[in-house]
Protein backbone atom coordinates (compact mmCIF):
# COMPACT_ATOMS: atom_id res chain seq x y z
CA UNK A 1 0.00 0.00 0.00
CA UNK A 2 1.08 3.57 -0.62
CA UNK A 3 -0.06 6.83 0.87
CA UNK A 4 -1.67 9.83 -0.75
CA UNK A 5 1.47 10.48 -2.77
CA UNK A 6 0.84 7.65 -5.19
CA UNK A 7 -2.93 7.27 -4.92
CA UNK A 8 -3.38 9.33 -8.08
CA UNK A 9 -1.08 7.16 -10.18
CA UNK A 10 -1.31 6.02 -12.95
CA UNK A 11 -4.29 8.16 -13.95
CA UNK A 12 -2.38 11.40 -13.47
CA UNK A 13 0.06 10.44 -16.24
CA UNK A 14 -2.49 9.05 -18.70
CA UNK A 15 -3.59 10.75 -21.89
CA UNK A 16 -2.01 14.09 -22.80
CA UNK A 17 0.12 14.04 -19.65
CA UNK A 18 1.82 10.79 -20.62
CA UNK A 19 2.16 11.87 -24.23
CA UNK A 20 3.85 15.07 -23.11
CA UNK A 21 6.18 13.14 -20.79
CA UNK A 22 7.17 10.79 -23.62
CA UNK A 23 7.84 13.74 -25.90
CA UNK A 24 10.01 15.45 -23.29
CA UNK A 25 12.01 12.28 -22.68
CA UNK A 26 12.56 11.73 -26.38
CA UNK A 27 13.65 15.34 -26.86
CA UNK A 28 16.18 15.01 -24.04
CA UNK A 29 17.66 11.82 -25.50
CA UNK A 30 17.91 13.37 -28.97
CA UNK A 31 19.90 16.23 -27.51
CA UNK A 32 22.29 13.85 -25.76
CA UNK A 33 22.94 12.01 -29.02
CA UNK A 34 24.23 15.14 -30.74
CA UNK A 35 27.96 14.78 -31.22
CA UNK A 36 28.10 11.11 -30.19
CA UNK A 37 31.51 9.72 -31.21
CA UNK A 38 32.56 6.19 -32.02
CA UNK A 39 34.70 6.06 -28.90
CA UNK A 40 31.79 7.21 -26.75
CA UNK A 41 29.50 4.60 -28.30
CA UNK A 42 32.01 1.87 -27.39
CA UNK A 43 32.48 3.11 -23.82
CA UNK A 44 30.87 1.29 -20.88
CA UNK A 45 27.34 2.12 -19.82
CA UNK A 46 25.89 1.90 -16.32
CA UNK A 47 24.73 -1.66 -17.10
CA UNK A 48 27.30 -4.39 -16.44
CA UNK A 49 28.62 -5.91 -19.65
CA UNK A 50 26.89 -3.37 -21.89
CA UNK A 51 28.46 -0.49 -23.78
CA UNK A 52 26.54 2.66 -24.62
CA UNK A 53 25.98 1.05 -28.01
CA UNK A 54 24.17 -1.86 -26.36
CA UNK A 55 21.94 0.49 -24.38
CA UNK A 56 21.11 2.64 -27.38
CA UNK A 57 20.41 -0.40 -29.56
CA UNK A 58 18.04 -1.62 -26.86
CA UNK A 59 16.31 1.77 -26.76
CA UNK A 60 15.92 1.61 -30.52
CA UNK A 61 14.35 -1.84 -30.37
CA UNK A 62 12.05 -1.28 -27.42
CA UNK A 63 10.86 2.03 -28.86
CA UNK A 64 9.75 0.23 -32.00
CA UNK A 65 8.33 -2.77 -30.13
CA UNK A 66 6.14 -0.76 -27.77
CA UNK A 67 5.13 1.71 -30.48
CA UNK A 68 3.66 -1.09 -32.50
CA UNK A 69 1.71 -2.28 -29.46
CA UNK A 70 -0.14 1.03 -29.64
CA UNK A 71 -0.33 1.07 -33.42
CA UNK A 72 -1.93 -2.36 -33.66
CA UNK A 73 -4.22 -1.71 -30.69
CA UNK A 74 -5.71 1.28 -32.53
CA UNK A 75 -6.59 -1.14 -35.34
CA UNK A 76 -8.28 -3.47 -32.89
CA UNK A 77 -5.49 -6.05 -33.05
CA UNK A 78 -2.80 -7.37 -30.74
CA UNK A 79 0.69 -8.38 -31.79
CA UNK A 80 3.72 -9.97 -30.15
CA UNK A 81 6.01 -7.43 -28.51
CA UNK A 82 9.06 -8.62 -30.47
CA UNK A 83 8.83 -10.76 -33.60
CA UNK A 84 10.66 -13.87 -32.49
CA UNK A 85 10.34 -13.03 -28.80
CA UNK A 86 13.21 -12.39 -26.38
CA UNK A 87 15.84 -14.26 -28.47
CA UNK A 88 15.17 -11.96 -31.42
CA UNK A 89 15.34 -8.92 -29.17
CA UNK A 90 18.72 -10.01 -27.76
CA UNK A 91 20.05 -10.83 -31.23
CA UNK A 92 19.10 -7.37 -32.52
CA UNK A 93 20.99 -5.70 -29.67
CA UNK A 94 24.08 -7.80 -30.36
CA UNK A 95 23.87 -7.11 -34.08
CA UNK A 96 23.35 -3.37 -33.64
CA UNK A 97 25.56 -2.23 -30.80
CA UNK A 98 28.75 -2.10 -32.88
CA UNK A 99 27.47 0.35 -35.49
CA UNK A 100 29.27 3.62 -35.97
CA UNK A 101 28.11 6.49 -33.80
CA UNK A 102 26.42 8.39 -36.64
CA UNK A 103 24.53 5.32 -37.84
CA UNK A 104 23.54 4.39 -34.30
CA UNK A 105 22.31 7.89 -33.45
CA UNK A 106 20.33 8.05 -36.69
CA UNK A 107 18.71 4.68 -36.00
CA UNK A 108 17.71 5.71 -32.48
CA UNK A 109 16.35 8.97 -33.87
CA UNK A 110 14.25 7.09 -36.43
CA UNK A 111 12.91 4.82 -33.68
CA UNK A 112 12.01 7.85 -31.56
CA UNK A 113 10.20 9.33 -34.58
CA UNK A 114 8.21 6.11 -34.91
CA UNK A 115 7.40 6.08 -31.21
CA UNK A 116 6.27 9.69 -31.17
CA UNK A 117 4.01 9.14 -34.17
CA UNK A 118 2.44 6.04 -32.62
CA UNK A 119 1.87 7.49 -29.17
CA UNK A 120 0.72 10.80 -30.59
CA UNK A 121 -2.06 8.99 -32.45
CA UNK A 122 -3.56 7.54 -29.26
CA UNK A 123 -6.83 9.28 -28.49
CA UNK A 124 -8.63 9.82 -25.20
CA UNK A 125 -10.74 6.70 -25.68
CA UNK A 126 -7.84 4.44 -26.71
CA UNK A 127 -5.85 4.01 -23.50
CA UNK A 128 -7.79 0.97 -22.32
CA UNK A 129 -7.56 -0.94 -25.60
CA UNK A 130 -5.91 -4.34 -25.07
CA UNK A 131 -2.30 -5.09 -26.02
CA UNK A 132 -0.27 -8.29 -25.78
CA UNK A 133 2.41 -6.65 -23.59
CA UNK A 134 1.78 -8.08 -20.09
CA UNK A 135 -1.77 -8.82 -21.31
CA UNK A 136 -2.35 -5.16 -20.56
CA UNK A 137 -3.66 -2.05 -22.20
CA UNK A 138 -2.31 0.77 -24.33
CA UNK A 139 -1.68 2.62 -21.06
CA UNK A 140 0.34 -0.34 -19.74
CA UNK A 141 2.54 -0.23 -22.84
CA UNK A 142 2.83 3.56 -22.73
CA UNK A 143 4.01 3.52 -19.14
CA UNK A 144 6.49 0.79 -20.04
CA UNK A 145 7.94 2.95 -22.82
CA UNK A 146 8.19 5.86 -20.39
CA UNK A 147 10.18 3.70 -17.96
CA UNK A 148 12.42 2.28 -20.67
CA UNK A 149 13.08 5.67 -22.24
CA UNK A 150 13.96 7.51 -19.04
CA UNK A 151 15.82 4.74 -17.22
CA UNK A 152 17.97 3.76 -20.20
CA UNK A 153 18.71 7.38 -21.05
CA UNK A 154 20.32 7.50 -17.61
CA UNK A 155 22.00 4.12 -18.16
CA UNK A 156 23.71 5.44 -21.31
CA UNK A 157 25.82 7.84 -19.20
CA UNK A 158 25.56 10.61 -21.75
CA UNK A 159 25.04 13.37 -19.21
CA UNK A 160 21.49 12.86 -17.97
CA UNK A 161 21.17 10.78 -14.82
CA UNK A 162 18.30 9.82 -12.54
CA UNK A 163 18.33 13.32 -11.06
CA UNK A 164 16.70 14.42 -14.34
CA UNK A 165 13.80 12.01 -13.94
CA UNK A 166 10.53 13.94 -13.63
CA UNK A 167 8.70 13.66 -10.29
CA UNK A 168 5.70 11.90 -11.85
CA UNK A 169 7.98 9.18 -13.22
CA UNK A 170 9.59 8.71 -9.80
CA UNK A 171 6.17 8.34 -8.16
CA UNK A 172 5.18 5.85 -10.85
CA UNK A 173 8.38 3.86 -10.30
CA UNK A 174 7.76 3.60 -6.56
CA UNK A 175 4.29 2.21 -7.28
CA UNK A 176 5.42 -0.12 -10.07
CA UNK A 177 8.41 -1.45 -8.13
CA UNK A 178 6.62 -2.10 -4.84
CA UNK A 179 6.86 -5.82 -5.66
CA UNK A 180 10.64 -5.60 -5.16
CA UNK A 181 10.20 -5.04 -1.42
CA UNK A 182 11.48 -8.18 0.32
CA UNK A 183 8.96 -10.52 1.93
CA UNK A 184 8.62 -9.81 5.62
CA UNK A 185 9.69 -6.17 5.29
CA UNK A 186 7.63 -3.04 5.79
CA UNK A 187 9.56 -0.45 3.81
CA UNK A 188 8.91 3.10 4.93
CA UNK A 189 10.13 5.51 2.26
CA UNK A 190 10.40 9.25 2.79
CA UNK A 191 11.20 11.65 -0.04
CA UNK A 192 12.82 14.48 1.89
CA UNK A 193 12.58 16.96 -0.98
CA UNK A 194 9.02 16.25 -2.07
CA UNK A 195 6.85 15.92 1.06
CA UNK A 196 5.96 12.37 0.08
CA UNK A 197 6.09 9.11 1.97
CA UNK A 198 5.13 5.51 1.34
CA UNK A 199 4.65 2.38 3.41
CA UNK A 200 5.30 -0.66 1.24
CA UNK A 201 4.95 -4.30 2.23
CA UNK A 202 4.37 -5.87 5.62
CA UNK A 203 6.72 -7.10 8.29
CA UNK A 204 9.78 -5.73 10.04
CA UNK A 205 9.84 -1.94 9.55
CA UNK A 206 12.79 -0.46 7.68
CA UNK A 207 12.99 3.30 7.15
CA UNK A 208 14.75 4.68 4.07
CA UNK A 209 14.95 8.37 3.23
CA UNK A 210 16.41 10.52 0.49
CA UNK A 211 15.58 12.64 -2.49
CA UNK A 212 12.68 11.42 -4.61
CA UNK A 213 14.94 10.75 -7.60
CA UNK A 214 17.39 8.80 -5.46
CA UNK A 215 14.66 6.64 -3.93
CA UNK A 216 13.32 5.86 -7.41
CA UNK A 217 16.81 5.09 -8.71
CA UNK A 218 17.48 2.69 -5.84
CA UNK A 219 14.18 0.87 -6.34
CA UNK A 220 14.99 0.63 -10.06
CA UNK A 221 18.34 -1.00 -9.32
CA UNK A 222 20.37 2.08 -10.18
CA UNK A 223 22.86 3.96 -8.00
CA UNK A 224 21.39 6.92 -6.10
CA UNK A 225 23.29 10.08 -6.88
CA UNK A 226 23.12 11.17 -3.25
CA UNK A 227 23.26 8.73 -0.30
CA UNK A 228 20.06 7.36 1.18
CA UNK A 229 19.50 7.16 4.92
CA UNK A 230 18.86 3.70 6.29
CA UNK A 231 21.58 1.24 7.17
CA UNK A 232 21.65 -1.40 6.02
CA UNK A 233 19.39 -0.96 3.01
CA UNK A 234 17.30 -4.10 2.35
CA UNK A 235 18.19 -6.30 -0.59
CA UNK A 236 15.47 -5.80 -3.19
CA UNK A 237 13.78 -8.59 -5.12
CA UNK A 238 13.69 -9.06 -8.87
CA UNK A 239 12.31 -6.56 -11.37
CA UNK A 240 8.61 -7.20 -12.09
Amino acid sequence: MTDKASSQEPGEVAGPGLQAALGAGALRLRGLLDGLTDDAARAPSALPGWTRGHVLSHVEGVAQALARQARYALRGRTVEVYDGGRPARDAAIEAGHGRGAAELAAAVGDALDEAEASWGAVGAGDWQRPVSYRDGTVLTAGLAWWRELEIHTADALLGSGPDRWPPQLCVHLVDFLTVRVPHGTELRLTAVDADRSWTLGRGEPVAVGGRLTDLAAWLAGRSPQQPLTGDPLPELGSWP
